[in-house]
């Protein structure tokens, strides 16, 4: 069954340049680039349809200059969009009231961006406690509640550290934890990751993985790297000159490219990593013995050597637990040198 859609972006513009609304008025979601080039104007956001779903982790990528961080400060209403709708549990924000907004953003989502932001002269737990006193909660109500973020995060013992106290990934996760603090339904992280070194880019990635697994947040998170947004990824948008030009899951990106760019952008991904052995497996239950039993959801390349070793087949499992294939060595092979596509 389907989770609920949380955000519904409807037909979003954003466009920059000397009147901008005139023309989008005068032409809606019927513009075209060569439009916009003979206005001199800049679609930085182009007619985006996208329909979020309550729990998911939903990427935004693209290349610098593709429009996904404008698109991220589009859906928060933090740039204002030109023309569209965005429906916020089934409320347009874009006809709210600053007041409102304010109270949306204080309450209901949670940013994080590239650069931490971090309030240099107060310590780790009043940076975690902040938008909490903002909100007006009593000191004590609020200091609770930014320990326990601390503590979700892996920070406890360094509440009364500062921020140039701590390394890079240590501030990223103090963001982290000031953003969990009012307990957001929607949660926006724009590359928050990318400004740390490989090691601790991979143990952020990790961190976030775990504290979805405990939370379950509907997040926006934006990314340029195909590598990142693959491992988090339950579907992805890949955008391009300002519009979204495919959606889907990892796999079904790797599998079935809607364009020659998105084909481009993925080209050298290895696949291992990215199908499951839903997309190698032979349906049906296997003749003969088998070695075991492997989730239809599991990564080829978690269980590549597995399979390779045995002599036997594994079979394939449902979420339920039913039997729905099999996969043995030869096909898990032919993924991992790219001898054919797989099924």
């Amino acid at each position: 069954m389907e989770k609920p859609i949380l955000l519904d972006c409807r037909d979003v513009w954003k466009i920059y340049g000397a009147r901008a609304d005139d023309l989008y008025k005068s032409h809606g979601s019927r513009l075209t680039a060569e439009d916009l080039a003979a206005h001199g104007l800049i679609g930085a956001v182009r007619a985006v349809n996208v329909r979020i779903r309550q729990g998911e982790i939903f990427v935004i990528m693209g290349l610098s200059g593709s429009g996904k961080s404008t698109l991220v400060r589009c859906l928060s209403r933090l740039i204002e969009p030109t023309g569209g709708e965005i429906l916020f549990e089934g409320r347009n924000l874009l006809s709210m009231t600053d007041r409102e907004m304010i109270e949306i953003r204080r309450r209901k989502m949670g940013m994080v961006f590239q650069h931490f932001a971090l309030l240099p002269h107060l310590t780790v737990l009043q940076n975690a406690a902040f938008p909490l006193e903002v909100q007006g909660v009593p000191r004590a109500e609020r200091e609770a509640r930014a320990r326990e973020v601390i503590e979700l995060v892996g920070l406890k013992g360094r509440e009364a550290h500062f921020p140039r106290q701590l390394s890079g990934g240590q501030q990223q996760r103090v963001g982290i934890a000031r953003s969990l603090a009012v307990e957001p339904d929607l949660w926006f992280l724009d590359e928050p990751f990318s400004a740390l070194d490989p090691l601790i880019r991979r143990e952020m990635q990790d961190e976030f993985l775990r504290l979805q697994g405990l939370l379950q947040k509907t997040i926006v998170f934006i990314t340029h790297d195909f590598d990142e947004a693959i491992r988090l990824a339950d579907r992805i948008a890949v955008m391009k000159d300002g519009a979204i030009v495919q959606v889907a899951t990892p796999e079904e990106l790797i599998l079935s490219p809607a364009t020659a760019y998105v084909e481009e952008f993925t080209r050298h991904i290895p696949r291992a990593k990215v199908l499951s052995l839903r997309s190698v497996m032979t349906p049906g239950a296997p003749s003969g013995d088998t070695a075991g039993d492997l989730p239809v959801t599991e990564r080829i390349e978690s269980v590549a050597e597995r399979i390779e070793a045995s002599d036997l087949p594994y079979r394939v499992l449902s979420e339920a637990g039913e039997v729905v294939g099999f996969v043995g060595r030869q096909a898990v092979i032919d993924v991992l040198i790219g001898r054919k596509a797989a099924r």
